[in-house]
């Protein structure tokens, strides 16, 4: 299936689509199982995997290249409905705000929904203009090990309180007026990206 694209606005009007930003260094199960689960819980369309072309949080060391990430991502991907995009690349955006903002400039009548991990939701303060993604869409939360305790807590979480949505009311989520935020108590998956670059690096 062809990847979106920034002049493909047209096809996805009045889609519910997902948003899953990142590295991807590499893409691995647990992207493909947090994706699978956000598909059923949210009622969503599709997932579109934002593979960045570079974190402005990470360093560039250690870093595979963009075309090497989007192969390994699609060969992770394999559903009909996760598409695998290097679009932040033709957008030219660097930070999440603008790269939704310019998404919900060219889709206008698709509604995204952000996803990200309970360890992006901790540090997510430390993110550009991060109020604003809340502003600009619904955000959906998914637990990780270790993690989601903390991410509770903190000021993200705290900000929003009042503005976080129902457990029953998830598959509304994409419709919902701004802000609006998740939690998602879907399965834990072990798989984590910083262990198979180290594992990789170990040549096991």
């Amino acid at each position: 299936m062809t990847p979106p694209h920034r002049y493909s606005g047209p096809l996805h009007a009045g889609l519910r689509i997902g948003l899953l930003g990142g590295s991807f260094n590499p893409a691995h199960a647990g992207h493909r199982h947090i994706s699978l689960h956000a598909l059923k819980a949210l009622g969503l369309d599709q997932v579109w995997w934002l593979v960045s072309p570079q974190n402005p949080l990470k360093p560039a060391s250690g870093m595979a290249s963009l075309a090497e990430r989007m192969t390994e991502a699609r060969g992770v991907a394999r559903h009909p409905r996760i598409r695998v995009t290097d679009i932040e690349r033709e957008l030219g955006t660097r930070y999440t705000a603008d790269t939704l903002a310019e998404l919900k400039r060219r889709f206008p009548r698709t509604r995204f929904v952000w996803l990200m991990g309970a360890d992006n939701l901790r540090q997510i303060p430390r993110w550009r203009h991060w109020t604003r993604i809340f502003r600009l869409v619904p955000v959906a939360v998914l637990a990780r090990p270790t993690y989601s305790m903390n991410a509770l807590g903190g000021m993200a979480a705290q900000r929003y309180a009042r503005r976080r949505v129902k457990d029953h009311r998830a598959r509304g989520l994409a419709g919902h007026a701004t802000p609006a935020w998740i939690f998602l108590r879907n399965p834990l998956h072990p798989a984590s990206a910083t262990a198979i670059r180290r594992a990789r690096a170990r040549g096991s």
